[in-house]
Parts: structure tokens; C-alpha cells; sequence
């Protein structure tokens, strides 16, 4: 619980999580609390999207708004899901205040919203995002993607990088996908 509150404030503050010294255990019981399936560690397998999202120092604030919308245990499920995981950087490009505002407990509803449109149910290598080609989110909203020149794009929010993991793939995008 300590290390929840420690995280919205250094959030809150628009600091950047010094490097992760502690143990997969340790994080993932800090997650969630209650236990659940993101609670459990398993450090021989492939890791799963939440494991890539808590180990990587540019998804921080992600790993805030997952935290804030209750979804740890939505991301260790079997899925596959394909996930546009936007940068810390994406998320500073919001207007000041977006994401102090999306994570306050009355907004729950809404920041899930925002993340579920983030997530594709199924397994979408970079390269089956041809151009034109619309995916129905699972927040029931809809993205298109293009291609120009090998520059994969969905919603106008640029691959960076693609992240396969146990329960489908993280593609990193360079801006936040806002539902219409």
C-alpha cells in the first residue's frame, strides 16, 4: 500500500521512477494488494504484458494509470491481447493536468475507458497494421492504421517498438490514443 501511495505522488509530481530495485514479488504484491493473478511471480516464463509494462523505465506512468484503473489482473490474463503502450513522453504531451485529473478515484470509469482503448483482443504483429486496416478496441471504439514506408502507424500514434510477452504483444507508441 505504501509503495501505492509513494507512486501517485511521484506521479502527481511528474518525476520519473528511479531505477527498479526490487524484486517481481514485491512489485507485483504492490500492485495489488488484495493478491490475484498479477500477484503471482513466475521468473522462468516468458513475462506477460503487465511484467513488461512494470520493466520498463519509459512506461511508468502507465503502469500509474493501470494501477488507478484496477487492471493489474486484467493484464496477466491468457488473452492474447495487443497492447499500444504510450510512452511517459506520450502522456507529457497531454495537456498539463490530463493525468493528475484521470487518475483521481472519480474518474476510474474514464481512465478505464481511455486504457481499454488502448487493447486489442488478439495477437497483431506490427506488420499485419497494413494500411487502412480498422481494429475494434475493447472499449468497443474503433482505430485505423497506415503504413508509410515501413512507419506503422494507429490513429496517427507512431510504433516506436513491439514487445512479444506470454499472453500476446506490446506494441510502444509515441502518443496517447484518446477514444472520439
Amino acid at each position: 500500500m505504501m509503495l501505492i501511495v509513494s507512486t501517485a505522488l511521484l506521479f502527481s509530481c511528474g518525476q520519473q521512477q528511479a531505477e527498479n530495485t526490487q524484486s517481481t514479488g514485491e512489485l507485483e504484491n504492490a500492485l495489488d494488494p488484495k493478491g490475484g493473478q498479477a500477484a503471482v511471480a513466475d521468473e522462468s516464463s516468458q513475462k506477460n504484458i503487465l511484467h513488461v509494462a512494470l520493466g520498463s523505465k519509459d512506461h511508468t506512468t502507465l503502469v500509474a494509470a493501470v494501477q488507478a484503473a484496477a487492471y493489474e489482473n486484467a493484464l496477466v490474463n491468457a488473452g492474447p491481447f495487443t497492447v499500444f503502450a504510450p510512452t511517459d513522453q506520450a502522456f507529457g504531451a497531454l495537456p498539463a493536468g490530463t493525468v493528475d485529473e484521470l487518475v483521481k478515484p472519480e474518474n476510474q470509469l474514464k481512465l478505464q475507458d481511455i486504457l481499454e482503448y488502448h487493447v486489442y483482443i488478439g495477437n497483431l504483429s506490427a506488420e499485419s497494421l497494413t494500411e487502412g486496416r480498422v481494429l475494434g478496441m475493447a472499449n468497443g471504439g474503433k482505430v485505423t492504421c497506415a503504413n508509410d514506408n515501413g512507419t506503422v502507424t494507429v490513429n496517427g500514434a507512431k510504433i516506436v517498438a513491439s514487445v512479444p510477452c506470454s499472453n500476446g504483444i506490446v506494441h510502444v507508441v509515441d502518443k496517447v490514443l484518446l477514444p472520439q
